[in-house]
């Protein structure tokens, strides 16, 4: 954890040092991808869904799941795939079945929702749908980074989300807000975010069988809007007002979930 290696761009021979992103296990332990050293690196030219995933077996508690592929954006403009050590297979104890081995399935956005709505009567759901009409969204104008994390959890409690926490600035985990049910990054940075920004973020809420809702206010990535799009995250783009603007359809839906306007 924390150590990185050499990569070389096979397009341009540029050199690269590489720290694969680490993620919390299920148990809890910080988890990176175990990287082949001196493997070469080989060019992606055409993605698809097994290929974007990688087994990986956690030293702390054994378990073995499905991890992002590690990746990375050379400057000549070719996305590489970083070669990952095979996960040891460990034989189950006789008489006990091994642990199987399960590719994440995508936590869409209108399934929670769902599940929040069956739970509509209890107070304590983490989630409530208000059954009378919400006055308009009152934004906050955005002047610094920690305002516009401000903006985006009275936006997410407009919506409905019930005791949310804003993270110590610069949280290690990217997580700037949670609630039950609920993580949401804020990406105030004066460039567009990543397409590695949206896995790790939908990864941390399939983790925590949570809604996983991304703000950025310079807007996405191609890739990682189109890779949204796939896995159901909300993305958002916030302007200076203030005022959440959805950029693929799972944020239509969870902005649409609202008895209120969006705006205003």
């Amino acid at each position: 954890m924390g150590s990185s290696v050499p990569v070389r761009c096979p397009a341009c021979r540029r050199d690269h040092a590489y720290e694969p992103p680490v993620f919390p296990c299920a148990c809890g332990a910080p988890l990176a991808p175990p990287l082949q050293r001196g493997a070469p690196a080989q060019p992606i030219t055409h993605r698809t869904w097994t290929d974007s995933w990688v087994t990986v077996r956690c030293p702390a508690c054994g378990r073995t799941d499905q991890w992002p592929q590690p990746e990375l954006g050379c400057g000549c403009g070719a996305v590489l795939r970083i070669p990952v050590r095979p996960a040891p297979t460990v034989p189950p104890a006789a008489g006990a079945a091994g642990p199987p081995v399960t590719r994440p399935e995508p936590l869409r956005t209108d399934e929670v929702l769902a599940g929040a709505a069956d739970r509509e009567a209890d107070p304590d759901a983490p989630r409530e749908r208000s059954r009378a009409p919400r006055p308009p969204f009152r934004p906050l104008t955005i002047r610094t980074a920690r305002d516009a994390v401000t903006a985006a959890a009275l936006y997410l409690k407009w919506l409905g989300f019930r005791g949310i926490l804003q993270s110590p600035e610069h949280p290690a985990s990217g997580i700037d807000l949670r609630a039950p049910g609920l993580v949401a990054q804020v990406d105030p940075s004066t460039e567009p975010s990543t397409l590695r920004d949206v896995e790790c973020l939908w990864l941390h809420g399939l983790n925590q069988s949570a809604v996983a809702v991304f703000f950025s206010l310079t807007g996405y990535e191609p890739a990682a809007r189109a890779r949204a799009e796939e896995l159901g995250v909300p993305l958002f783009v916030l302007d200076l007002t203030g005022t959440p603007k959805p950029a693929t359809r799972a944020a239509d839906d969870l902005a649409g979930s609202s008895t209120g306007p969006a705006g205003g």
